[in-house]
């Protein structure tokens, strides 16, 4: 085994997502040993868990297993199986900080209450969550409370549909994966406000000419959601409007919060598809808001990812002539562009985004936790945008980003809400200047976009993910600079070392060039039938031009394309 590798993992998450299971096959794998806390404290105590929490109080099971904690992370080469609410105690997540990797099993809580009811051979003392009215809100209310502390975990693995078997494998793909760079960072697991000189309690501001509104960006924002929207002078009732997918992860959360701010809430969920931004969807759901009787001072959640933005801002922008709209975005491309500038719309057969408006948000809540749900392939697609605001206008954050590439793919809570903060910063700042697009200001957010939403619709929309196509439509336009003799080798070639440091594509293959090339010629930034294209003159520069001859288009993205 590799030296660079922890030699303890410690297994975590809610009840009934399968530790104690896992366990051991995962110890098997590895050719470890297996320790259950839960063994541990009933040995010390001499009696079981449940008599413990009866005979004792919780504060003394806690205790007992703190003490647990310790003894188990003295072994090496162990698989710890540890209780769902260990991590609440800052001290048990930095012991498993500096001695091993910290890996959660997640579920929703529908899958939890339907494995906890599958129990029968156990006794109703120890199935405590299924007591009394109303299990599933018990879980749901329990886990969001939980959740951004489960999100810390170095590795998360979604059990809902995977055997045992399948957990473990992942669990250890995870381990080989990150373990070494876990071992390097002994404060990963610490919340950011537990830290010293911890940020982010201020929100960055946007300050637009229709609309001046706050954005949270924080570890864990959306367990205040509903104390935020008390702030913004927001009623007592508010209508989620989400996804499946992302409605069964962290809708919990959303209730939970509101739920404990007195508000009472109401949910609807559409699939989670870009096909559902349509009118007929709209339509649906103000045939669902005119049956629950919302009012005009009432507001929408839009909690998702930019799809869901675009649609329930649409949907705000237009009921009753306009209700409050709060975004909860959820993925990290939605956090530093579509949640914040105010462009809602839905699509149209002949073209995306084709009927929208301008519509600012009452309030913008970014829990940065979230990302960790996100798989791989959409998390690095997103940084695509933040590397695009660091070239064309933040040399400092630019900096940032190359020196930390590695904590920010790993999702270091610190870091990444402090970059994501910048992010925002950098938006809120040019919407605040260009609303509405008309002086020229925000059409340097289109840098790489123009040959980015060529490739797009070249792949029929099925292909890339936008971010990809962001990165190779960036290191085209470096290109076409370059050969302009706008942008400088030096900073051609550094866009594209840090594009690869975060594993974006700077080329593709099987794109068919003509179609790309026919969709640049139909680019919605064309002016006087010139392409106007956004050049970097320098990191943090940038310059647009519509004298760049098609010729040279054509040679430039020819060459990234084979």
């Amino acid at each position: 085994m590799s030296q660079n590798l922890p030699r303890r993992i410690f297994l975590t998450g809610f009840s009934a997502t399968g530790k104690s299971v896992v366990a051991p096959l995962l110890a098997d794998a590895l050719r470890w040993r297996t320790i259950d806390t839960d063994d541990l404290i009933e040995e010390a105590a001499g009696k079981s868990i449940p008599e413990i929490f009866a005979q004792d109080g919780e504060p003394h099971f806690r205790e007992l297993e703190s003490e647990a904690l310790r003894r188990a992370a003295r072994e090496e080469d162990v698989v710890i199986a540890t209780g769902g609410g260990a991590l609440v105690n800052p001290d048990n997540r930095r012991l498993m900080a500096e001695t091993g990797l910290l890996a959660c099993l997640e579920a929703t809580p529908d899958t939890i209450l339907r494995r906890l009811q599958e129990w029968e051979h156990k006794p109703p003392s120890e199935r405590p969550l299924l007591a009394g009215p109303d299990p599933l809100g018990r879980i749901r209310d329990l886990k969001a409370r939980r959740q951004p502390l489960y999100a810390l975990a170095d590795v998360i693995v979604e059990t809902d549909s995977l055997a045992p078997p399948e957990v473990a494998e992942r669990v250890a793909a995870g381990w080989r994966k990150v373990g070494a760079w876990a071992l390097a960072r002994p404060l990963r697991l610490t919340l950011p406000e537990e830290r010293e000189a911890a940020a982010g309690a201020e929100p960055v501001w946007v300050e637009a000419p229709s609309a001046r509104y706050p954005v949270f960006v924080e570890w864990g924002a959306l367990s205040r959601l509903g104390e935020r929207m008390r702030e913004v002078g927001l009623a007592e009732r508010a209508f989620i409007v989400t996804d499946e997918l992302v409605g069964a992860r962290h809708g919990g959360r959303v209730q939970h919060a509101l739920a404990e701010a007195g508000f009472e809430w109401h949910s609807c969920a559409v699939p989670p598809v870009e096909a559902s931004k349509t009118l007929e969807t709209a339509s649906g759901i103000y045939d669902w808001l005119i049956s629950h009787r919302a009012e005009r001072g009432q507001a929408i959640l839009a909690l998702g990812g930019g799809m869901v933005g675009d649609l329930a801002g649409f949907v705000a922008a237009t009921f009753l002539r306009g209700v409050p709209l709060v975004h909860l975005p959820t993925s990290l491309l939605a956090m530093v562009d579509a949640a914040v500038g105010g462009k809602v719309a839905v699509d149209h057969r002949e073209a995306k985004n084709l009927i929208g408006a301008f519509y600012q948000p009452r309030l913008v809540v970014e829990d940065v936790s979230l990302l960790k749900t996100l798989p791989e392939r959409e998390l690095v697609s997103g940084f695509a945008e933040v590397i695009k605001h660091a070239l064309i206008l933040d040399p400092d954050l630019l900096e940032t980003l190359e020196a930390h590439a590695e904590d920010l793919l790993h999702l270091e809570p610190a870091v990444t809400a402090d970059v994501l903060r910048r992010n925002v910063a950098i938006k809120a700042g040019v919407v605040s200047e260009d609303e509405r697009e008309t002086t020229g200001r925000r059409a340097i957010l289109n840098y790489g976009h123009t040959i980015a939403h060529a490739l797009e619709a070249a792949t029929d929309y099925g292909r890339l993910l936008h971010g990809e196509a962001v990165a190779v439509g960036m290191t085209a336009a470096a290109e076409i600079g370059r050969r302009m003799g706008v942008t400088p080798s030096g900073v051609a070639d550094r866009q594209r070392a840090v594009l690869e440091r975060f594993g974006l594509p700077c080329r593709l293959s099987g794109v068919d060039l003509p179609r790309v090339l026919g969709a640049v010629a139909l680019d919605k930034k064309v002016a006087s039938k010139a392409v106007r294209w956004v050049l970097l003159k320098d990191i943090g520069r940038t310059v647009i031009r519509s004298d760049v001859p098609p010729s040279l288009v054509e040679e430039c993205v020819a060459g990234l394309l084979n």
